[in-house]
């Protein structure tokens, strides 16, 4: 349970409204507290002087009180707090996130020591060193972190976006990432000076770097590197794709990668206007001219297929619309297809394909999508 779902129990709670079924919930978190701190010892003069102290600032705080029910839920509500408090229970920075339940859903930064912190839309996270020091800060929909920081050595932060959401993340040298649906970006919290500017990635991103030509850019994807100086391009590495993909809408970039296990590398630059393509398998590398709207449309939540096997489109809807889709009529899974989706409902999309192509499918009751 995070804090702020906590805090919203407890405010039921105070005002008569919270149901059996929170009420239990509420009853079983003070009991996982309880066995989880049972070394505690409220007993001792320290504690309860601490306990006292603090209890009386929080009951002092309240304005409204009154010798009545709401008094005495107020003060139930200040001793919980306190306890908290007390036992330093740390909601948002554990480094067991199943031990808060943190949903599938929920974008998480993984802070260098491998604690996680939630980012919730139009939240307020901020990113601190050890000594408290700002590094970055949330700004609505989008991760800012500043080139102003104190920072000495290498510090990685990384940025998880689940399937049916997109983040946007602006590096300490103001290059522009936007993640798109299942994808997470490795990257240090400040850019140092002699040092190449590197990043990992896993997914895809869409990435607006800033020109430093003494710090060139380089986006690693397992096997393959992309090289920029400052350039706006697309890159797309799903782990159960078998291809990586590189569109550039502007600037130039080199694709590089080793051959076997000797030195050598294969290499191709690409122009605007141009994908290049990366065989995980293969090592083989070439690139085409496209039309680079196909590949950036997700960033406007639309989607378009060109010539793509139904299985691709499948995983590429899971992602999108974070849901699972199981397909029974394996028919049609190689055969390709041509398809454009706006920013729409998975069930118009789902009619559309019946519609088109003939398709039939059904919604359960748990969600999950068959196509017969």
């Amino acid at each position: 349970m995070r804090e702020h779902e906590f805090r919203e129990l407890l405010e039921k709670y105070l005002d008569g409204s919270i149901s059996e079924e929170e009420n239990n919930l509420l009853n079983k978190f003070n009991e996982e507290i309880s066995s989880a701190n049972k070394d505690f010892n409220f007993k001792s003069e320290s504690n309860k002087i601490d306990i006292k102290n603090s209890l009386w600032e929080n009951i002092s705080s309240q304005s409204d009180f009154k010798e009545s029910k709401t008094y005495t839920w107020k003060i139930l509500a200040a001793v919980a707090a306190v306890f908290i408090g007390v036992i330093g229970f740390n909601f948002m920075d554990s480094k067991d996130p199943t031990a808060f339940n943190i949903p599938e859903n929920a974008i998480t930064l993984e802070l260098e020591d491998g604690s996680l912190k939630i980012i919730e839309e139009n939240g307020a996270v901020k990113v601190t060193d050890k000594t408290g020091a700002i590094l970055g800060q949330q700004n609505g929909n989008q991760l800012v972190y500043s080139d102003d920081s104190n920072v000495e050595e290498v510090v990685f932060n990384t940025l998880t976006v689940p399937f049916g959401r997109k983040f946007e993340l602006k590096l300490s040298d103001g290059t522009i990432a936007m993640l798109n649906a299942g994808s997470s970006l490795k990257y240090p919290v400040k850019f140092l000076k002699g040092q190449d500017r590197k990043v990992f990635i896993s997914g895809e991103a869409y990435l607006n770097v800033a020109k430093d030509s003494a710090h060139p850019f380089i986006v690693n994807a397992g096997e393959l590197n992309v090289r920029v100086l400052g350039t706006q391009f697309n890159i797309s590495t799903y782990p159960e794709d078998i291809t990586t993909e590189v569109v550039l809408v502007e600037g130039s970039v080199s694709m590089s990668s080793k051959l076997g296990n000797n030195e050598s590398i294969s290499e191709i630059l690409l122009e605007p206007g141009f994908k290049g393509s990366f065989g995980r398998i293969t090592g083989e590398m070439d690139k085409n001219q496209v039309n680079t709207d196909m590949y950036t449309s997700w960033m406007n939540g639309e989607l378009i297929f060109r010539d793509m096997t139904f299985d691709n489109i499948i995983k590429k809807l899971e992602r999108h619309y974070n849901v699972s889709i199981v397909n029974k009529n394996k028919g049609i899974s190689a055969k390709r297809f041509n398809a454009n989706f706006g920013n729409q409902p998975i069930e118009n999309v789902l009619e559309e394909l019946k519609f088109n192509y003939g398709l039939s499918f059904k919604i359960m009751d748990d969600g999950k999508i068959i196509i017969d």
